[in-house]
């Protein structure tokens, strides 16, 4: 099914007459969408049509299927929209680009769309999002919400040499996604000089992808541990067919239970799982697990630092159903608390948010290739709507800068990394 085409019979698709309610509210969501900049947005509804916006780059038509949606988005918010696709009462011919105008449009989407009536439903969701707290019990549920979903998923469009589930680096545009999943790994090793002398801590298995790919180029021993069951069976096999159990001890622990100390650890895109109230938990704890003379690498996605602190206490669309519990830190926001909390230095940060989007965007042409694959194992309408929807939402956002990647390179107090390129003069 073409992403414009009418939505399935499953899904809410009858062109109910307005209620009352929503003929009150429509015109003020209309209204609220003609003052959008930098684009325009086509509305058909039946026989009518609206084309709003002041016009610019991003132009997008959206088609009501379901009137009632307008109350839905009104008194929801964006997590209705969302819903509202999810349940098929409104289709568009480019999603990520409607998330692009919408995220152009930020401040005024959260002080028009998201206030007023949606105020309410708002504040419940933000109750249920400060309910899901990442204590020890909270973090199992939350991790498992989405990475237990089920192996054979996350195989239909993930690399096939790595199964990396996060932003891959390209080298050059064209190239593949195993490419770039390959060379992301080899730039985070190389920003930790990782060589056979040491041992590697990583926290966030994943599906062993870089724990493996660091023991067969790099010689080094690693320790990995991840809280998800579906994530470490799969990954004990690997180990055991690639033949290094010799070399990489797989866990099944949360990271605040670790012990030891290693002279590397790597964490890529785990951050976002601890919660805001667990950031400086998560600092201090890679302080106590690193050799003072010890590095870090750490890939996270970031939010913008005016947005770290509202954001932090709203429940958005991706906290409602993608990954509950999880955060956005900001980079000022990382930096703080290790600069409170911790002996850290910071060495390095570079930003890799428009790789995420070329990633993402290859993701969501695998998943789009093997639907058919998807309804097999078991996954209805509703759920490859909310994951198209959730592959577009942070496809445009990142396209747009409202969040980004970033690769940090930190330090214990005792660290002298040679940068590539560079020695020391005094040497």
């Amino acid at each position: 099914m073409s992403q414009f085409e009418p939505a399935p019979p499953t899904l809410a698709t009858t062109q109910a007459p307005a209620d009352r309610l929503t003929r009150l509210l429509r015109p003020r969501l209309l209204r609220m969408l003609d003052k959008l900049e930098g684009g325009s947005l086509t509305v058909l509804e039946g026989r009518e049509r609206h084309v709003l916006g002041k016009g610019g780059a991003r132009n997008v038509t959206l088609r009501i299927h379901d009137s009632r949606a307008w109350r839905r988005m009104a008194l929801g918010g964006t997590v209705a929209a969302a819903e509202a696709y999810m349940d098929g009462q409104w289709e568009t011919d480019d999603l990520v680009g409607l998330v692009r105008l919408f995220a152009y449009n930020l401040e005024q989407v959260n002080d028009s769309v998201d206030s007023g009536t949606s105020r309410l439903s708002k504040w419940a969701l933000s109750v249920a999002y400060a309910l899901a707290r990442n204590t020890l019990a909270g973090s199992k549920r939350n991790i498992s919400a989405h990475y237990d979903l089920g192996n054979d998923l996350f195989e239909l469009f993930l690399d096939r040499e790595h199964r990396m589930y996060s932003a891959a680096v390209f080298p050059y545009p064209e190239a593949s996604l195993e490419a770039a999943s390959t060379h992301k790994l080899e730039k985070l090793f190389n920003l930790l000089e990782l060589g056979p002398q040491h041992h590697l801590l990583e926290i966030g298995t994943g599906w062993g992808g870089l724990a493996i790919h660091a023991a067969r180029t790099r010689g080094c021993r690693v320790t990995t541990t991840t809280i998800s069951d579906e994530q470490h069976a799969y990954t004990k096999a690997r180990i055991a067919a690639e033949g290094l159990e010799d070399r990489i001890t797989l866990l099944k622990e949360d990271y605040r239970a670790l012990e030891g100390r290693f002279d590397r650890i790597v964490s890529v895109e785990m951050i976002e799982a601890v919660g805001h109230q667990y950031l400086s938990t998560y600092l201090k704890t890679l302080e106590r697990l690193l050799e003072p003379e010890g590095l870090i690498a750490l890939q996270a996605i970031t939010i913008r630092d005016q947005r770290f602190v509202a954001a932090s206490r709203e429940m958005d669309f991706i906290k409602r159903y993608i990954f509950p519990g999880g955060f956005l830190p900001s980079h000022t926001a990382i930096l703080t608390a290790m600069q409170q909390d911790t002996q850290l230095n910071l060495l390095q940060l570079e930003d890799i948010g428009l790789h995420y989007a070329a990633t993402l965007k290859a993701w969501g042409q695998r998943f789009e290739a093997r639907l058919g694959e998807v309804y097999v194992q078991g996954y209805d309408e509703r759920f490859v709507r909310m994951w198209r929807y959730y592959l577009a939402y942070c496809e445009g956002g990142f396209r747009e800068r409202t969040i980004g990647t970033c690769q940090l390179l930190l330090g214990g107090p005792g660290a002298r990394p040679v940068q590539a390129g560079l020695q020391d003069w005094d040497a």
